[in-house]
């Protein structure tokens, strides 16, 4: 992903109706997602970021896309 790309443009590699239909990004760093021990030990501790459409995706980020089809 070039840098200064946006969450939306980033779902959208993946498909574009994701990108369309894009409503957030469920994100937290690579470091802390490998610390906790996996995606469902960090969602029970609240430790995921919510982001919206201006988020601009980081390196080492690890992002669950939410979108509507």
């Amino acid at each position: 992903m070039p840098n200064g790309t946006k969450a939306p443009r980033a779902a959208g590699r993946i498909h574009t109706e994701m990108e369309q239909g894009f409503i957030r990004a469920e994100l937290a760093p690579c470091d802390r997602l490998l610390a906790a021990g996996g995606w469902a030990q960090l969602k029970a501790a609240g430790q995921l970021r919510a982001e919206g459409r201006d988020y601009v995706v980081a390196d080492g980020d690890v992002i669950t896309f939410l979108f509507k089809a």
